[in-house]
């Protein structure tokens, strides 16, 4: 059976899927996906599969994931931007309970969106995820009072080849929903993008 996969142009994707499939949507970069798991809900409660190898792989969502990470965070908390330089991570993300607003910034210099940004909301409530490819940086803000997020990574962390860029940086311009966010010290003093 084949399931319809729309970009936000609403240019057709036609992938190989069960009827319980996903709904994977292109954003203005290529490769940085939203997804729509299909969800069960009824009286009791819901169920949804978070993953599901063959079904991810046909979207074209790449792997292996090899480290799952869960963090929780204060309202107005900002964490990023975050990146590994020689091992650079794939994430998919998503929010088991609140509301964040997150970011992925292409930080490939041979690319033909360097240095560009995608945003997306995030909610437990939508259940939604976001496919962050590697080469790209990484950030979230919180929006809700708390919130819970998650994330499967394809490659390990190591915390001797972190990088970060400045949240606020004017050559990338993020449109962050906070103005005077939380931060950690690291976060605070982070680099440009064109000083990395």
């Amino acid at each position: 059976m084949c399931s319809k996969y729309l970009n936000t142009s609403g240019r057709v994707l036609n992938k190989k899927s069960e009827p319980t499939s996903m709904k994977v949507i292109e954003t203005t970069i290529p490769g940085v996906l939203l997804i729509e798991p299909k969800v069960f809900g009824d009286s009791r409660g819901f169920f949804l599969e978070t993953f599901h190898l063959d079904r991810y792989i046909t979207a074209d969502i790449p792997g292996p994931f090899v480290q799952d990470n869960h963090s929780r965070s204060a309202k107005s908390v900002l964490r990023g931007l975050h990146f590994q330089k020689q091992y650079p991570q794939g994430k998919l993300v998503y929010v088991t309970s609140g509301t964040v607003f997150d970011v992925a910034v292409d930080i490939r210099k041979e690319s033909p969106t360097f240095g560009k940004w995608v945003g997306v909301t995030l909610s437990a409530d939508k259940h939604q995820q976001f496919y962050v490819p590697a080469g790209f940086a990484h950030g979230f803000c919180v929006l809700s009072d708390s919130a819970d997020f998650q994330y499967k990574c394809t490659d390990y962390y190591h915390p001797e080849d972190e990088g970060c860029i400045r949240w606020d940086d004017p050559d990338i311009g993020i449109q962050w929903p906070v103005t005077s966010p939380t931060l950690s010290t690291k976060d605070a003093n982070a680099p440009y993008l064109k000083n990395l």
